[in-house]
């Protein structure tokens, strides 16, 4: 019987999440915990761009492009004006939580462009980031909130559902009135 991709993503969060809950030493475990989070923050763009281009979806490739350097660069202009001190006093690169930002838009990119079987895992393995994130103390979780709203947000504006009819609804001004704009592709 062959696995799909998404179940094989789920049993390899809750087996490494298992693992490090195994590991007695609370300071390697924090570190364990901070470089699996890293692993899968560097992860999630590889793997978006690769599904995309697997399925020789262009048209996404080019929308998780365009989503993810809006959510970055948002985070990192926010990062770089507000400066707020990290809960261990490291830096003052805080807010907003840039793993949150690029590990919820990477999850909200695949789920909105090729629906929750991929959704849901990469969900997961988002919580279980900005958990790790405040679990040793470089986030609080209006750090990661806020983070996660950029990711998402840059995902909901750029990527449209693959291969099923779609509403658009996008705001405008006409004659200096604002209004919304309705489409649907069949």
């Amino acid at each position: 019987m062959k696995r799909k991709l998404p179940t094989i993503i789920f049993q390899f969060t809750i087996s490494l999440s298992l693992f490090l809950f195994f590991i007695t030493n609370i300071s390697a475990q924090k570190k364990a915990v901070e470089t699996s989070g890293d692993v899968i923050y560097y992860a999630t763009p590889v793997f978006c761009l690769t599904i995309s281009l697997l399925k020789k979806d262009y048209h996404g490739t080019k929308q998780f492009v365009f989503s993810a350097v809006t959510a970055v660069g948002t985070s990192y202009i926010l990062k770089h004006t507000i400066r707020k001190k990290r809960p261990d006093g490291s830096d003052y690169h805080a807010f907003p939580s840039g793993h949150a930002t690029v590990t919820f838009q990477g999850a909200s990119f695949l789920q909105r462009r090729y629906g929750w079987k991929f959704g849901i895992p990469a969900y997961l393995l988002s919580t279980y980031v900005v958990w790790g994130r405040t679990y040793c103390d470089k986030h609080d979780w209006w750090d990661i909130l806020c983070g996660a709203a950029i990711g998402v947000g840059s995902s909901y504006i750029f990527t449209k559902p693959y291969g099923r009819t779609r509403i658009t609804l996008t705001p405008t001004v006409l004659q200096k009135h604002p209004g919304i704009h309705a489409c649907i592709t069949f």
